[in-house]
């Protein structure tokens, strides 16, 4: 009888253990490579079109990878401070406008993901919901990319299209406000994550 028992329990628990241990193979965790990822942000103004680049991103995402892959974590961070134009003044100014002494990151974390639908050779279509962070303003928003999925890279790719003012960002101005930035920017992500 005691046998009998001891040998049940010994069963739950492999059970369960092995149950716990697929849970582990199955979710991959990838950090972003920030020597390989690329985020660009375009604007406008009244005398030309501009565009800065992120030179400091972080950020990880958790796959589970039982079937098609299924994003369970996805966090993206950028120094606002490395977002660099090659235009010292102009760069003064973002960072004047994005209020960088007080909110030193913009960020992205997945809330939902709505949708993944596969694509072709290891890459999805995918639709989610997320807070974007923008000078201390956290705002829900959608943000649609493709995944490319291989067994140590994830590649997302995409773009996103949102008002400044919306994040209560005031468009910078330049030489005594003769030079206007538009309101509208676009941001295009190349974001690389390794194992």
């Amino acid at each position: 009888m005691k046998t009998t028992r001891k040998i049940t329990l010994f069963s739950k628990t492999l059970f369960f253990a092995l149950i716990l241990f697929a849970g582990q193979i199955y979710s991959q965790e990838f950090s972003l490579n920030n020597a390989s990822s690329q985020l660009t942000v375009f604007g406008t103004s009244n005398v030309h079109d501009w565009d800065v680049k992120a030179e400091k991103q972080s950020g990880k995402l958790i796959l589970d990878l039982t079937g098609k892959p299924q994003i369970t974590q996805l966090k993206v961070s950028i120094v606002a401070e490395s977002l660099k134009s090659g235009k010292g003044g102009m760069d003064k100014n973002t960072y004047k406008a994005l209020n960088t002494d007080k909110h030193k990151n913009i960020s992205f974390e997945l809330k939902e993901v709505k949708s993944i639908s596969e694509a072709g050779s290891g890459t999805y279509k995918v639709s989610t919901m997320g807070d974007l962070t923008i000078a201390g303003v956290t705002k829900r928003t959608a943000l649609d990319f493709t995944m490319e999925v291989t067994s140590n890279r994830a590649v997302l790719k995409g773009k996103k299209k949102f008002k400044m003012t919306e994040y209560g960002v005031t468009p910078p101005k330049a030489l005594l406000g003769t030079i206007t930035t538009g309101d509208e920017l676009t941001i295009e992500f190349n974001t690389v994550l390794n194992k």
